[in-house]
């Protein structure tokens, strides 16, 4: 990772250590020298940071997304640049990513994976409310902290990038394994494309695998569109058949298929939960 100058930046903020990469930034471990307490520095890319039109979409999310207040929603605390570096402070979560935690262990089990939509659930449904779409749903955005708490990232901050991406030609191939059917269309995400992305990460915990692959992001998209996701439990013996259904449910091709809400979707996985502690 390109190692950051040292420097304050807003004569506030010190990087410590890079700890990741992502599709528009560079993140870094640093230290809030005002509050005395660790943060998470995001640093936009030097081709971001050039485009004033970027730049307004990104500041005006990320103000959108600093007045979410949830446990499972990790928080943004300031903005902000300094000469041509852009940032982003947020609160950071010692964890792993979900998508480490899969790559490691491979399927969770059916409660546990579970349990882990079952908080990101609750994420989204305070994020509809403040008429906030996430956009990017995907386990490389949800950290899982060593208690088993999930914090989920990057908040409203996709809907920026989305142009920019296309633009200077990022890898997509990350977030399309997750993206809906209308928005490989082009059309614009709703509260109902965030649930559809859940489905998918749903089914990358049961099964241990996304439903469509390949090897450029149009042909994964392609299959988003025309293929039937082949239902997990043809894919894992023994699975549930209310989970199967709760995942074919979320993933429906047509809108008006899935479930209507975020809350609806919590509701049917803690019926679940529930039923299944009772056994």
């Amino acid at each position: 990772m390109k190692k950051m100058p040292e420097m304050l930046l807003g004569n506030r903020y010190r990087i410590l250590e890079g700890i990741g990469e992502g599709g528009m930034a560079r993140v870094y471990r640093g230290m809030d020298v005002k509050l005395n307490r660790p943060v998470a520095i995001k640093v936009l890319y030097e081709q971001f940071a050039g485009d004033p039109d970027f730049l307004r979409r990104f500041k005006q999310e990320a103000k959108a997304a600093a007045k979410l207040s949830h446990p499972s929603i990790v928080n943004v605390y300031d903005e902000g640049e300094e000469g041509n570096i852009h940032y982003i402070i947020m609160e950071y979560v010692d964890g792993y990513t979900l998508k480490e935690v899969v790559q490691r262990n491979g399927r969770l089990k059916p409660a546990d994976a579970a349990q882990i939509i079952l908080q990101i659930c609750d994420a989204l449904v305070h994020a509809h409310s403040q008429k906030i779409i996430h956009r990017d749903i995907k386990p490389q955005n949800i950290i899982i902290t060593g208690d088993g708490r999930v914090k989920v990232t990057d908040f409203g901050i996709a809907r920026a990038t989305v142009d920019a991406t296309i633009t200077y030609g990022k890898s997509l191939l990350g977030s399309v394994h997750y993206s809906s059917p209308e928005q490989a269309r082009g059309y614009c995400a709703d509260q109902k494309s965030d649930i559809y992305s859940l489905g998918v990460v749903f089914y990358e915990l049961l099964t241990g695998e996304v439903p469509f692959s390949g090897e450029s992001p149009i042909s994964i998209a392609l299959k988003h569109l025309q293929e039937d996701i082949v239902p997990p439990g043809k894919l894992v013996e023994g699975l549930p058949a209310e989970l199967e259904n709760i995942v074919m449910k979320a993933t429906h091709k047509e809108q008006n298929l899935r479930y209507s809400s975020a809350a609806q979707f919590r509701d049917e996985l803690e019926e679940w939960l529930k039923n299944e502690k009772d056994l």
